[in-house]
């Protein structure tokens, strides 16, 4: 079985394993933003990325794959919806991980060995998802 078949085959039961239905254009959106997003991207990064796809399946499916926890929602204080491949745990639990938003650029980089520290809350309260961005220079700028 060749590289691209293997890949498949292992997307198919992912997206399977996650509950969803697999289909043509599910799992080439999933590919898509496995295998050729830099980390973070918006629904307008994937529109041009895919064109042949209207905007309409592009955000279903981008809303699907984030109900199932393939992928998580960050908002980077750009006010447009960011989207990251989840990074699973053997519980099937999202590992969260930093982001930082380049004040230079504006670009949002997933910082995925970075884990987010666990925040002491007081008694009674219970976390159900926590958000961590760092606002600095990124990596490529600050070699400028």
């Amino acid at each position: 079985m060749d590289k691209e078949a293997l890949h498949t085959q292992d997307d198919e039961d992912i997206l399977h394993h996650a509950g969803i239905r697999v289909t043509a254009v599910r799992l080439m959106i999933w590919r898509q933003v496995r295998y050729c997003t830099n980390g973070l991207f918006s629904l307008s990064d994937l529109e041009q990325a895919m064109p042949t796809v209207d905007k309409s399946t592009l955000f279903r499916t981008l809303t699907l794959l984030s109900e199932a926890h393939l992928l998580h929602t960050v908002d980077d204080g750009s006010g447009s919806q960011k989207y990251c491949v989840c990074h699973h745990d053997d519980t099937r639990h999202c590992t969260g991980h930093v982001h930082l938003t380049c004040r230079l650029c504006h670009r949002t980089v997933c910082l995925t060995h970075v884990k987010i520290p666990p925040v002491p809350l007081p008694d009674g309260f219970i976390p159900e998802e926590t958000e961590y961005v760092v606002k600095g220079i990124c990596a490529k700028c600050a070699k400028r």
